[in-house]
Order: C-alpha cells, then structure tokens, then sequence
C-alpha cells in the first residue's frame, strides 16, 4: 500500500488523531501512571542506542521477514493488545485485526479490548493472538481459555504487570469508563469531534464484548468498574502459570517480563516466550524502561525462550534498535492507535506500510541482511 503523504511520520499521525479523538478518549491513549516518567523513558532509552553503519562492504538487499513460533511474518514487529480500543476509536479492534492479517504481521486481542475473541478469529482467519488478564475465579479462566482455544488462537499471552490497576491521574479527572460516562465535560467534548462521534454512534456503544458473556446484566457504570475490578484482581503466580500451562496446548508468551528471576520462573513452567513489557508505562513510574533488561535477558534465556519487547517502540528506528538490543520480536501499541484516530478505516494500512518502510530503510543504510543481523550493528552500551 502507497503511504499518505500528508501523514509521513508517526508524529503526524499523532497530531491529527489528537485533533479527531474526544480528550477523554486521546488522554487514555496517551497517558501513562502519575506523572508519565516511565512512560517518557521508555522511548528516551530506546533512542539512545546507536547502531554501526557499514557503507563499503558487499550488500545483497534486506529482507524482513521474520520466524516466530513456526510461523514467517513479513516484519518483525505486531500490534500489541489495548484495551479499550473502540472507546479511542470505533471498531479499530477490527481495523487493526484486518491490517494485521493483510500485512502477516501478528495481532494480539486483549481481555477487555472491544470486539470479541471469535469475531477476530474470524477477520484474521484463526491467527490472532490472545492476552488474558487472569481472573480471580478459575473457572471464568477455564471458560476464556475454551473459547480462545476454539478459535483457534496460536499463541496465549498472559499478563503479568498488572497486579494492581495503576494510578492514572488523567483517568481519574476524566471518569473513564465503557461507555463514556456522559459528564458535561465529557458531552461538550463529543460535540466537538462530531466524526467521532458519528462514527461512534454507526458503529454502536462499545463494549467489553469477550467478557459480555460473563458481565450480569443492567449494570450501572459504576457497578459495571467494581465488576471488572473484582473479576480481574488475581495477581499471577507461579500455581496460575502452571494451571495455564498445563490447560493450554499452543504457545504460552508471558508479558511483564523484566527480570532474570521471574524469566527463570516462567521458563521452568514452560513457556514459549516472554515480552519484557511496563504496560505501556502505565503501571510503575520508578520502574526501569522495558530496552534496559533486555540485552542481559536475551544472552541468558535467548537460547531457551523467544525474548521480545513492547512499550515505548514508535516506529522503525526504535524496532531497529531494540532488535540490535537482543530482542527477537518487537509490539507497538499507540503508533498504530494514533493511524486509526488519523485516518480511521485506512490508518492500520498506512501505519504498518509506513514502519515497515521505515525499517527498511534503516536496514539499507546499515548494510544489515536480515533480521537476525542487527545485533551485529549494536555500538557498545547506551548512553546514560
């Protein structure tokens, strides 16, 4: 697909999906936990990592694509799991899911995204990934873990960075909610967008559609948020990693991942992979960036687990450097969040073929063959 040259760089993209977005909607897709300094590192720490050049030497193309759990993408990066994506913007769950399955990159569904487990099953043909928020009850576990299965999802993510909600000031000044809660504040903002908020009456009130099932009935919005908080406020443990594993046949990835004690925990339960991940910067302001544990994760169960990364990747320069890090595997969640509020049904489209581009472009000028090569680009430490 040609990109819109009108929207060359994820920071366009995010400028005009900032003008489109109610600010409720725009704050949730930004913000991180109280005063955003985890949220900025994660970036800032990418980007001090420089890569090597090598502009005389034989070059024979650049090639992107890359093996994961049996299967070759056509880019070594996906779309991470978000929650709450057609508050943000209406049916972007499908858009994404759609842009993923027509680009061969992966697709990761979260528990309380806004379209359900089969109807993405259905748009990717059986190749969406799941993220589960384990809940407190095991047999509400037991019932998403048969349904996912059922669809035919390849891989299982379960989350392990949040055992307690973040304190996210912008949430709680906006009473975020599903459905918006209609404060005056938050009505005078949708008359204000009126494409939002047309779209979103086309598209219908959005809702947590893999656990409607589960969801009693004629909830108010504030039962509704008790609710989901009691349901989801099982921290995860070993046990649970176990029980999982143990019920699940195809490939388990645990995400939270940031040190080597819970990597050797999670290894020695079985599974597959881990994404070093913060939630986005959402979680724990003092936490480390997620490409700071990396380089020493990747040489110590590189070997014995497939290691990747999210939070704070925006586009190819920063996939570049986090695969020259040691990841193997690379998720963004607001770069592509950010296209769909641009430009709405064309944004997934635009915002893969543009990192994509961006990707390799870097490969060329680095003189870097495939994927697997970057690390061989890395220069010494990052700087701090």
């Amino acid at each position: 697909m040609a990109i819109n040259s009108r929207h060359p760089s994820i920071e366009h993209l995010r400028d005009k999906a900032r003008r489109r977005m109610p600010g409720f909607a725009f704050d949730y897709l930004e913000g991180g936990c109280n005063s955003n300094i985890n949220l900025q590192r994660n970036t800032s720490e990418i980007r001090d990592i420089r890569l090597q050049p090598y502009y005389i030497r034989d070059y024979a193309g650049s090639d992107l694509r890359t093996e994961l759990f049996g299967h070759t993408y056509d880019a070594p990066f996906g779309i991470a799991p978000i929650g709450l994506q057609g508050l943000m913007w209406p049916r972007s769950t499908e858009i994404l899911a759609k842009a993923a399955t027509d680009h061969n990159i992966p697709f990761i569904l979260s528990t309380v995204g806004t379209a359900s487990i089969e109807e993405v099953s259905e748009i990717t043909g059986g190749k969406a990934w799941f993220q589960l928020y384990h809940p407190a009850e095991d047999e509400l576990r037991d019932k998403i873990l048969g349904r996912a299965s059922a669809a035919g999802c390849p891989v299982l993510v379960i989350l392990a960075d949040t055992p307690t909600f973040g304190y996210r000031p912008k949430e709680i000044r906006n009473g975020l909610s599903i459905p918006p809660r209609m404060t005056p504040r938050n009505i005078i903002q949708m008359m204000l967008h009126p494409t939002w908020s047309f779209s979103q009456l086309a598209a219908g009130v959005p809702k947590f559609k893999t656990m409607t099932p589960y969801i009693p009935k004629g909830l108010s919005m504030k039962h509704l948020g008790l609710f989901m908080n009691k349901t989801f406020s099982g921290r995860l443990n070993e046990d649970r990693i176990k029980a999982i594993r143990d019920r699940w046949k195809g490939k388990l990835v645990v995400k939270g991942i940031v040190n080597e004690e819970d990597c050797e925990k999670v290894h020695r339960l079985g599974a597959d992979g881990i994404i070093a991940s913060n939630h986005g910067g959402r979680q724990l302001d003092a936490g480390q960036s997620t490409i700071r544990p990396i380089p020493s994760l990747a040489e110590s169960y590189g070997d014995k687990l497939t290691v990747m990364i999210d939070s704070g990747l925006r586009g190819g320069p920063d996939i570049a450097c986090s695969l020259a890090s040691g990841a193997r595997f690379t998720f963004l969640g607001r770069s592509f969040m950010y296209g769909v509020g641009a430009l709405g049904r064309s944004g997934g489209d635009h915002t893969i073929s543009m990192i994509k581009r961006q990707l390799q472009q870097v490969m060329e000028q680095l003189a870097c063959e495939r994927v697997t090569d970057f690390p061989n680009h890395l220069i010494g430490e990052r700087t701090d």
